[in-house]
């Protein structure tokens, strides 16, 4: 592991209020929380804390901008405009915004820049499909005329996580205004600052008011409001499987609210022999390490085959030494701090369990400096299917690789989960990559690459890992209702 020292830099601080109605208010309550910089503990500003009051005030605005307001008779191709010319402020403001979340989240600068362009080509996408969300007639029997509209779900609440805070808010916000639905956003408390500044962004590309509604606050009260609310059509959510249960629950025993879930992962990134092994080194090293390893689909069971298992690990045990962790401001650091002191205080706490259970850790383990969250990059071998580390979402830097023999063996390991998000696979046999990609039960696999993402390419996962999908034409029918209409000829 390498350090890498501070530059200092300036960052400016956006909107600290709610966005309710297009106008920033203080809470209900008038109560407000500290976001902190994680990579040096200190408190950045305070933030207004929603509550169930406030959640009320922005589902009614909400409600009122989809039954009467301006945006119900906006035509399809004007909410296209929005959003294009939303993607264009973003893009106009990249810099700003990156600073902002490696301020608030402690990613790297280069990794927030990287997020923000896909934030763009995500608008940008969504923006180009808001005027080709149509129906189909049909010839059923009789003399009739059918046909279907596909017509917005209503008022959406949407939670989205910390790790990605821009890119996640995009995900949710685009499909849902092209397909004209208003919206009810309840940002991660570790992570309000972008998402708020990008609300002065709507307010200035023109999104009438009412439409979006950002809320800054905990989920077991502003979370958990939205989640029960009788007023809201529909809940989008990304963060962990256990919360998920909670939302789903809440959805079913108010109002049987629609739902969509993206939810934990730990999925199986598997080398095979014959690859490329330099360059599966390198892929598998970026597919646990990116983020920080607070990426929902690590690749965090890395199974290697084991006729390459000890040349494998040896080059990725050295790679993760020579890992530079520092100030995410520093343009050579590659890893930053971990969001904040709880998600700190869980992952050093599966190292410690790791090595109770008789994996071996070949390098890191440790705490880097003394102030902020950063973790050294850690490698465990010996690592069995039953361990906890190979069991249970870290969300974290730290490396579990996993022997095994062939590719019968190998499919049924990588399907003893009960999560299904993603997998990767690496080898230059085409038979070996379709049965990977045919067989293991996740929504997504790569091959011979990992974490490729594309406004256009459906993102979700099997069994626990959610319901639904996001982005592509599959991420836009989330949003809307088919209805049938028959008239008689």
């Amino acid at each position: 592991m390498v350090t890498a020292s501070r530059p200092e830099q300036q960052v400016k601080i956006g909107p600290t209020k709610l966005l309710i109605n297009n106008e920033w208010v203080e809470s209900v309550s008038g109560k407000r929380f500290e976001t902190i910089n994680p990579a040096t503990g200190e408190v950045i500003c305070d933030v207004a804390e929603a509550d169930a009051a406030d959640v009320d005030k922005a589902v009614a605005a909400a409600r009122q901008a989809f039954n009467r307001g301006e945006w119900r008779q906006m035509s399809a191709s004007r909410r296209g405009e929005l959003l294009y010319k939303l993607a264009d402020l973003i893009e106009h403001n990249l810099d700003e915004l990156a600073r902002l979340e490696t301020l608030d989240n402690g990613k790297p600068l280069h990794d927030s820049r990287g997020d923000i362009e896909l934030v763009i080509a995500c608008y940008r996408y969504f923006a180009g499909w808001a005027d080709k969300v149509h129906g189909k007639t049909i010839p059923i029997n009789g003399p009739y005329f059918c046909y279907t509209r596909h017509e917005p779900v209503g008022v959406v609440g949407q939670i989205i996580p910390w790790n990605f805070p821009l890119l996640m808010q995009a995900w949710k916000l685009s499909p849902a205004l092209a397909t004209g639905n208003t919206v009810v956003m309840k940002t991660a408390e570790q992570t309000p600052l972008s998402a708020l500044r990008i609300g002065e962004l709507i307010i200035e590309a023109g999104f009438p008011p009412g439409v979006v509604n950002i809320l800054s606050g905990y989920g077991p009260t502003a979370g958990a409001a939205i989640a029960r609310h009788m007023d809201i059509d529909k809940v989008a959510f990304t963060g962990s499987t256990e919360v998920g249960h909670l939302i789903m629950e809440a959805a079913a025993k108010s109002n049987l609210k629609r739902v969509t879930l993206e939810l934990g992962g730990k999925s199986p990134n598997i080398v095979f022999a014959d690859a490329d092994l330099d360059k599966a080194i390198e892929g598998a090293h970026d597919a646990l390490f990116f983020n920080q390893g607070q990426c929902c689909v690590a690749g965090s069971r890395l199974f290697v085959e084991e006729r390459c298992y000890d040349e494998f690990v040896a080059k990725s045990v050295e790679r993760a030494k020579n890992r530079v962790v520092g100030d995410p401001f520093d343009p050579k650091t590659e890893q930053g701090p971990q969001v904040d002191k709880d998600q700190f205080d869980k992952v050093m706490g599966y190292i410690e369990v790791g090595m109770r259970e008789g994996a071996q850790m070949l390098c890191g383990g440790n705490r880097v400096g003394d102030k902020g969250f950063f973790i050294e990059p850690t490698v465990f071998t010996d690592v069995r299917d039953d361990m906890k580390i190979a069991q249970e979402e870290i969300f974290g830097p730290v490396m579990s690789i996993i022997k095994f023999k062939d590719v019968d063996e190998v499919i049924q390991r990588a399907n003893s989960t009960m999560y299904g998000l993603a997998a990767g696979v690496w080898t230059k046999d085409i038979t070996k990559a379709h049965a990977i990609a045919n067989n293991v039960r996740a929504g997504t696999v790569w091959v011979n690459c990992f974490d490729v993402f594309d406004a256009a390419a459906p993102f979700g996962g099997f069994k626990q890992s959610g319901i639904g999908r996001e982005l592509g034409e599959y991420g836009l029918q989330q949003y809307t209702e088919v209805k049938t209409v028959t008239i008689k000829l």
